[in-house]
């Protein structure tokens, strides 16, 4: 049996991208009790507005509440559960218990999957989750295939298990950090993370032999990032993370843009449903992303390149919001101008690049850069494109 596919979607805009490029379901917050409270996320009117698309395209919607709670977090919780279930959430997704009592109190039926905060390790603590309510477990992110394999082995069957696939990785048990806390008073763990571990660092090693004299250890001239884990990608071992019992497959990226989301959901879309495709890693190296690594999956500590910085083969252009014939919108999204080939990455069907030879704006000037972020252009095609197609240079 396939995977589910589970994709972010940090507002209305990325979970439409999400559900064309082929998310199995989605999850998302509200405006509070999220850990990414800097996505921009959803008001309640959009929440539900959002769970109507989704369901009416077939996918499920799961909303985070998984922040480690303050006696202030509990009092405010009171009746969201209720709420969301009244607007149709197929599961909460929780780190802490008082939360998950709260859920079971105003939501009864409504699935619980526990989050990857919890830092669910071993089958005694999936165990004990399934036992108060939960469906599912969000495994940490630092176990291997082989301990995915065991806990699934000896885990009830009715139990879910769900890992990351892809996406940026913490330098701390399972995100349970505090280095944004002490740099930046935003805590990590209510949301607000300023991930501080991207910053370069200087380490000093104080030597046995000389006291007091600290050594320099630099990976490059600009110091070392080993608090900056690789990224996750697991795209060429769908196989392997299906054989160990995982029953749903994660992307990471509620605050990335929605060229990731629809990039990434259509290369694991492929990668799920037919034998890899090498195409698959051209897609995900198309946006922003760090050195790419299998994280924890195969028993080898995660790994922080010396080379750290991001990387991407294409620039954002713009995304497809009209189809009339051979003249198609492109709702801009980055620079591109008369002479440029752009690539055109189709939600279903395969993509394809096309030279700009003629364009207008919303007046139907013809114009030869678009140079404003949002504006709609027109270009002309001599083939079909679907809309939602995403446009890069």
């Amino acid at each position: 049996m396939k995977p589910e596919l589970l994709a972010p979607a940090g507002d209305f805009e990325k979970l439409k991208i999400a559900i064309a490029y082929g998310a199995d379901a989605v999850y998302l917050s509200g405006t509070s009790f999220g850990l990414r409270a800097k996505a921009k996320n959803f008001s309640s009117d959009d929440l539900a507005a959002a769970i109507t698309y989704a369901h009416d395209c077939g996918v499920r919607v799961f909303i985070t509440v998984n922040i480690f709670a303050h006696n202030d977090d509990i009092d405010n919780m009171s009746g969201y559960f209720a709420f969301l279930k009244e607007i149709g959430a197929d599961a909460f997704i929780i780190s802490d218990p008082g939360v998950l009592q709260l859920a079971k109190e105003e939501a009864p039926g409504v699935e619980i999957h526990i989050s990857t905060q919890a830092n669910t390790t071993n089958y005694a603590s999936a165990s004990f989750w399934h036992s108060m309510g939960a469906s599912r477990i969000i495994l940490a992110r630092e176990l291997s295939l082989k301990e995915i394999a065991d806990i699934r082995t000896k885990c009830p069957p009715s139990l879910g298990l769900e890992g990351f696939v892809h996406g940026a990785m913490c330098m701390s048990y399972s995100g349970r950090c505090m280095l944004s806390k002490y740099m930046s008073d935003r805590d990590a763990n209510l949301g607000a993370c300023a991930h501080p571990c991207r910053y370069n660092f200087r380490l000093y090693a104080e030597e046995l032999s000389r006291p007091g004299e600290f050594m320099p250890l630099e990976a490059t001239e600009r110091g070392t990032d080993i608090f900056a884990a690789d990224d996750l990608c697991m795209i060429e071992y769908i196989p392997e993370m299906t054989a160990a019992g995982l029953n749903s497959l994660k992307i990471e990226g509620r605050m990335k843009s929605a060229f990731y989301v629809g990039l990434t959901t259509k290369a694991y879309r492929m990668a799920i449903d037919s034998p890899y495709n090498p195409y698959c890693i051209d897609l995900l190296k198309m946006a922003s992303h760090r050195p790419f690594s299998t994280g924890f999956y195969f028993d080898r500590p995660m790994s922080a390149s010396e080379d750290t910085s991001y990387s991407r083969s294409h620039d954002f252009a713009g995304i497809v919001v009209d189809v009339n014939g051979g003249a198609i919108v492109i709702e801009q999204r980055g620079v591109f101008e008369l002479g440029d080939t752009l690539t055109f990455i189709q939600p279903k069907g395969e993509s394809f690049t096309h030279k700009i030879k003629e364009m207008q704006n919303e007046n139907g000037v013809k114009i030869s850069r678009a140079p404003h972020a949002k504006q709609k252009v027109t270009v002309h095609l001599d083939r079909s494109v679907e809309l939602m197609s995403l446009v890069s240079r």
